[in-house]
């Protein structure tokens, strides 16, 4: 794949979406997520089906598209998941069945219904159009973004820098959890969903400069620094390159020289479409024709490895056949050789055999002795067998002992155990109805909470004492009270935000008559906006003049509208604080603390009464468990007195066994005493040999060494008969080791050239289109995050926003 083709693409899109945040601020992106409707109006442009992939979309039921918008903090970890989906429902069905696993689920547009079940699949009521809806996800991300900072070298979390100067680095590194056990060139192997990760940041000309980014694009327009790095993770480990050759990277780093250091938001696009579209059947064309080319070239050098053999084999058959007296004293120098070595191979042997029947002779010297102490060992054996024998009978007699007193005490444990059995039969019956009664007032007192309005965990054994201690805190005067504010406030807060387009819409005319009224002073023109509005429609002003005045308004409310969001938010907070402290909203939170201060009597009365009965319930639980433990002891001390019978029947029959062992030891012990003067015998007369045997090894190797010596000087002479071959032997034989160096050549430029150039193609070549396949199939495979029902097409993109840094001073 060329990564390069499309990396224009992706960093134009991404600084395009750069500039685009930038201009709108934070506002905007969390207005989108909330409401998704900046996805959805990217949805409903773009309608054209993703290339490679028109005919499933044709034969599924409906498209799914989806925007994933992930909020999270400062350093990328999630807050908050909020997904917009658009199904398009391209057979016209009336009704759609959807697998989601969102939650709080809302319609975006429309006034579709729908139900969902058990299995998290929604059905819609689609009356044959398109569905759009957000909802909260939960599930873990594909991919995710941290982010870590460090100032002069050290590193320092985003509340440390704000504010602060110095050299800033940025570490964005980037996490693929997805992939896929696919086969590739016949084995199991991890291939991860290539996501493209593009991040985006705007940094102020006056915070920072000197901006650089390690894989991405830096552009300044004089007043920000536009800043998009992009990485792939997971693509080195799909691959499986090296990355000394080729790394694919899986993090950015940003440098910058910073003052009084701050950042808006930084932005990260996640998608895989670019390797859903890629066409890899033109891959193994193209690998195929590489494959032929080098065959070609492996024939062709086969062909100049025979002939330069056969080269080579022509001018051995010259050189052999140069005369009787050239092969004459090339045997004659062989021989010779031959006799030599042969003469030092002999003189060597000779000394190492020589040396061996020393060893020989110093072992069985050694030998001899150790025949002598196992003769007294043996001795000592048989009288140590008669003693154990005498033991085995004693012990015998202690283990019948034992056995009869096992057989007493096991009557005075089954007597005790039958007892407590029988007591313990009822612990299980008295518990129960004692917990039964427990419950039954711990649901008594449940109706009661919740008759009186209140939310909490139902009451159960464990945990009652702590829920309705809690209960009773909660209702203080002052927690009531802030609770009854609360709710108040939040009841307002809610009916005004409601209102919050009409207060914007109300505030940006009033903004626009302002800027109607300067950009009209400026241009001369003493009037009112109204008046001008008047003016125009009367048809008095000219439509040069309308379009100035026009352009400059716009110019200017684009300027103006932080100003407007600044406004808007504090003429909803007035009205906000307004009802809040109206009489009729004032008394509301009055009743409510007079409720709170008599249900937490109620409360202090109910926990009175439960305290009173756990105290007799825990104490029939000790009963019965002093009871059952006891039962358990004198059952195991029952169960003991068996196995000890036993064991002391084993003692017994084992005793006998000793018995008859310490007479076999005997037995044996007398026969290893016979064997033991044996070889103390064969051991003696083996050494008188090996005395013999070094006496004429030395003999030997006395002769060979005087054979070496005769040997060398015959070899000393044929050599240098040998050395005065005529010249016409000398040159036949030079042009025989030049076509032997040639032979050579042609076999290392085989081996070394065609050889591996043929293997990487047959090798590393194809086993990255078979990883690019691989690719392809995982890309297409992964469409949905918040699930897709079986059929259906989907695509998804991920947009991260991480929150800013903000110099408070």
């Amino acid at each position: 794949m060329n990564i390069k083709k499309y990396l224009p693409k992706a960093l134009s899109a991404a600084m395009s979406l750069v500039i685009l945040c930038a201009g709108v601020g934070t506002a905007a992106f969390t207005a989108g997520a909330e409401s998704a409707g900046t996805g959805t109006a990217a949805q409903e442009s773009d309608t054209k089906k993703p290339e490679g992939t028109t005919a499933s979309a044709n034969k599924a039921q409906y498209n799914k598209k989806e925007t994933v918008y992930v909020i999270a903090d400062a350093q990328g970890t999630p807050d908050k998941v909020i997904v917009s989906n658009w199904i398009q429902n391209t057979g016209g069905e009336k009704k759609l069945k959807d697998k989601t696993n969102l939650k709080d689920i809302e319609v975006l547009k429309g006034d579709n219904s729908f139900t969902i079940n058990e299995n998290n699949v929604c059905e819609w009521d689609a009356n044959g159009g398109d569905i759009y809806y957000k909802g909260t996800g939960s599930t873990e991300l594909p991919v995710g973004v941290g982010i870590t900072y460090e100032l002069d070298g050290k590193a320092v979390s985003p509340t440390e820098l704000a504010g602060k100067s110095g050299k800033l680095k940025m570490i964005i590194n980037y996490t693929n959890r997805e992939y896929s056990e696919e086969t590739v060139n016949g084995k199991k192997e991890k291939i991860y969903v290539p996501f493209i990760m593009l991040t985006g940041m705007m940094l102020d000309n006056e915070k920072a400069e000197n901006v650089s980014v390690s894989n991405g694009k830096v552009v300044n327009d004089g007043t920000h620094t536009f800043v998009v790095g992009f990485a792939v993770p997971g693509m080195q480990d799909t691959l499986q390159l090296d990355s000394s050759e080729l790394e694919i990277p899986s993090s950015v780093e940003i440098t910058a020289d910073v003052k009084d250091f701050e950042l808006a938001t930084t932005l990260t696009v996640a998608a895989n479409d670019m390797f859903s579209d890629f066409d890899v059947d033109k891959l193994d064309s193209k690998a195929k024709d590489l494959d032929e080319k080098l065959d070609k070239l492996v024939s062709a050098t086969d062909d100049l490895l025979d002939g330069s053999s056969q080269l080579y084999s022509g001018l051995s058959t010259l050189l052999d056949k140069s005369g009787e007296l050239i092969d004459g004293v090339n045997q004659l120098y062989d021989g010779s050789k031959q006799i030599k070595y042969g003469a030092e191979s002999l003189k060597d042997g000779a000394a190492v055999l020589n040396s061996g029947a020393l060893q020989l002779d110093s072992g069985l010297g050694e030998l001899k002795s150790g025949a002598e102490k196992l003769d007294k060992g043996a001795g000592d054996l048989s009288g140590g067998a008669a003693q154990v024998d005498s033991g085995a009978d004693s012990l015998a007699t202690g283990a019948a002992q034992l056995d009869s007193g096992v057989a007493q005490l096991q009557g005075y444990i089954a007597q005790l155990s039958g007892g407590l059995s029988t007591i313990s039969a009822n612990s299980s019956q008295l518990n129960g109805g004692a917990r039964q009664v427990f419950n039954t007032l711990l649901s008594e007192a449940n109706k009661q909470i919740a008759a009186a309005g209140l939310s909490a965990p139902e009451l159960t054994i464990d945990n009652y004492s702590s829920v309705l201690d809690s209960l009773i805190d909660s209702l203080s005067e002052e927690n009531a009270k802030a609770l009854a504010e609360q709710t108040a406030r939040n009841t307002v807060t809610a009916t005004v935000e409601s209102q919050r387009d009409l207060i914007r819409q109300g505030v940006e005319n009033a903004v626009r008559k302002q800027v109607t009224e300067a950009v009209l002073a400026a241009a001369g023109l003493s009037m009112t906006a109204d008046e001008y509005d008047s003016a125009v429609a009367a048809g008095q002003v000219s439509e040069d003049i309308q379009a100035q005045v026009s352009e400059g308004v716009s110019t200017q409310m684009s300027a103006m509208q932080g100003t407007i969001d600044e406004k808007t938010e504090a003429q909803i907070q007035s009205i906000i604080e307004e009802n809040v402290n109206s009489e009729q909203v004032q008394a509301q939170i009055s009743e409510g603390v007079q409720r709170a201060a008599g249900g937490k009597a109620s409360l202090k009365a109910l926990k009175q009464q439960l305290d009173s009965y756990n105290i007799f319930y825990n104490g029939i639980l000790s009963y019965t468990a002093g009871v059952d433990q006891a039962n358990s002891g004198a059952v195991q001390i029952l169960n003991g007195t068996y196995a000890v019978k036993n064991g002391s029947g084993e003692l017994a029959n084992g005793s006998s066994r000793l018995k008859d062992g310490t007479g076999q030891l005997n037995s044996g012990a007398s026969q290893l005493k016979e064997g033991s003067a044996a070889l103390k015998d064969g051991t003696g007369q083996l050494k008188q040999g090996s005395e013999k045997l070094a006496a004429g090894t030395g003999e030997l190797n006395a002769g060979a060494i005087k054979l070496s010596d005769g040997s060398g000087e015959l070899f000393s002479g044929i050599d240098t008969l040998h050395s005065n071959i005529p010249s016409l032997i000398s040159g036949i034989t030079q042009l025989k080791d030049g076509s032997m160096r040639l032979n050579d050549g042609m076999k290392q430029f085989k081996e070394e050239g065609v050889d591996k150039l043929k293997k990487a193609a047959d090798g590393d070549i194809k086993s990255l289109v078979e990883r690019i396949k691989a690719i392809s199939k995982v890309s297409k495979g992964y469409q949905s995050y918040s699930g897709l029902s079986d059929g259906a097409h989907g695509q998804v993109d991920f947009i991260f926003k991480t929150a800013g840094i903000e110099n408070k001073d």
